[in-house]
């Protein structure tokens, strides 16, 4: 049985689905966790700008285990024209 929470959520997903139906996601992604990543680096950037990034990056980096080993320095390198990317990069 759904609780009260789950009957509201629910509601406001048929309105949002009714109200825009053609909605998508312009961030470019394969897979949920690159889709994680990308939504990560979306904070206080474009979309266009960060798929630009990750495209690269995700070449690079193609599994959260190469992103874990990659270095503080490099990752920074990585998506700094992402903005704030020491804060990103920590993430």
């Amino acid at each position: 049985m759904a609780t009260k929470k789950q009957e509201r959520a629910n509601d406001i997903v048929v309105r949002l689905k009714q109200m825009y139906p053609k909605a998508k996601c312009s961030l470019d992604f394969t897979n949920a966790f690159e889709l994680l990543i990308a939504t990560m680096l979306s904070a206080q950037s474009t979309d266009v700008r960060v798929n630009i990034v990750t495209k690269s990056l995700f070449r690079k980096y193609p599994d959260p285990q190469s992103f874990a080993q990659a270095g503080q320095v490099e990752m920074e390198r990585d998506v700094k024209q992402t903005g704030f990317f020491r804060n990103k990069r920590r993430r």
